[in-house]
């Protein structure tokens, strides 16, 4: 028994330390928050995320992961739902004002999100509160109280809202008021700890200065990475179009993760994947030696990250779909099924018609680059015509397959 507690508390030792420092940004107040989870006090977690769009992609995995962290630790997980605060949209980073997202838009949004996240926490171990709980039920009165407890001068600070001040760009009065409303979230929460991006630092910092004004203890901050998208550059994110989205299809998951630059796989390992950081290590010295070809070590990232959301089953699948297409040049087991007349097309028409391209012309450029194959033979001219058959495969580069089936 006393050797039990003794692995115990060593394991939990580890855990701490790896909650603390992998893929962490920034600490605050670092040692406070080390010394209470040394403690065995049980810490509320808080944690909010705008359904903003419908997807969770890998970047918004990074702080989960680190909230399923605490939960396995035996601390309360926060789950804040910021349906209130996704209308207004989170101002941090952007160069100019978001569109008001409607509140019909916000549920759409909101339909999937409890779901895909269950895939990374213990949903039914965390607490979620969604911010229209006390949002829309405040009286102006009790607005009014809350506006006043901080100073626009404080808020304009902002290195984004200096930028748009500088460049004479509209801030809007909801903008302003987007990090007082999260601060606020961290009051109701009653939180201890609250994670977030690097980026999210002002806001959680806020949330710290909300509660010292409605005299209750300042929350600790815990800070995780950004990530960079698949072109190894931008942050992640749908708009730049380099996202991996965790309800994406597993081979498609599989194929992008296989796609980013070999100077990201150590990063996304231990942002993106629950591997040992001594599993990692040994990754990162045989990448440094040029033991091993980093593709290979690429495929055991690809491979961990879609085990996390599709098991093993899904991964297996995923990794042998991948080889098959992408090394021994075969077509994909599954692919989309399009239905055409019996007959002959010009080669620009049929891709237009199967969507796999937008224009004519653009299908001509594509052809004119050997980038169109026709049963695994290239087509060569755009004027060649295709006699449509059944089961006949078209293909655009080394991803897009279509499959014709005649009606």
């Amino acid at each position: 028994m006393i050797l039990f507690m003794y692995m115990k508390m060593v394991n939990d030792k580890q855990k701490i330390k790896t909650l603390l420092t992998r893929a962490v940004s920034s600490a605050i107040v670092r040692e406070h928050l080390e010394k209470r989870l040394n403690s065995g006090e049980k810490l509320r977690v808080k944690f909010g995320i705008d359904p903003t769009a419908p997807d969770i992609h890998l970047g918004h995995t990074v702080p989960l992961l680190k909230l399923r962290q605490f939960q396995n630790l035996g601390h309360q997980a926060i789950l804040i739902i910021g349906d209130f605060t996704a209308r207004i949209g989170d101002p941090t980073g952007r160069i100019k004002a978001r569109e008001l997202l409607s509140e019909s838009e916000v549920k759409k949004n909101l339909k999937t999100y409890l779901g895909q996240i269950s895939k990374i926490i213990d949903i039914k171990k965390t607490e979620i509160h969604h911010n229209t709980e006390w949002f829309g039920k405040m009286s102006v009165r009790n607005f009014f109280e809350l506006v006043g407890k901080i100073t626009v001068q404080q808020i304009l600070k902002r290195e984004d809202f200096k930028k748009r001040i500088k460049n004479d760009t509209d801030i809007t009065t909801n903008e302003v008021m987007y990090p007082l409303f999260q601060g606020y979230d961290s009051v109701m929460a009653r939180a201890d700890v609250e994670i977030g991006g690097e980026d999210q630092l002002l806001n959680l910092l806020m949330g710290r200065r909300i509660q010292r004004a409605c005299n209750i203890p300042e929350q600790n901050i815990l800070t995780t990475w950004l990530i960079e998208g698949t072109d190894g550059t931008k942050k992640m994110s749908k708009s730049s179009g380099n996202y991996i989205g965790i309800t994406e299809k597993p081979n498609i998951i599989f194929g992008k993760i296989m796609s980013i630059p070999d100077s990201l796989i150590i990063k996304y390992f231990r942002a993106l994947t629950t591997i040992t950081d001594a599993e990692i290590d040994k990754f990162e010295m045989e990448l440094k030696s040029k033991k091993i070809n980093p593709r290979d070590i690429k495929n055991k990232l690809a491979y961990e990250i879609v085990k996390m959301y599709f098991g093993e089953r899904g991964a297996e699948e995923a990794g042998e779909e991948f080889n098959r297409v992408f090394r021994k040049h075969e077509p994909p087991k599954k692919m989309p099924v399009a239905a055409l007349k019996k007959g002959f097309y010009d080669a620009p028409d049929l891709l237009l018609k199967l969507n796999l391209v937008k224009s004519k012309s653009e299908a001509r450029r594509l052809i004119n680059e050997n980038a169109v194959k026709i049963d695994g033979g290239a087509v060569e001219d755009p004027k060649t015509k295709i006699s449509a058959t059944s089961g006949l495969v078209v293909q655009i580069g080394k991803k897009r397959f279509v499959k014709i089936e005649i009606k």
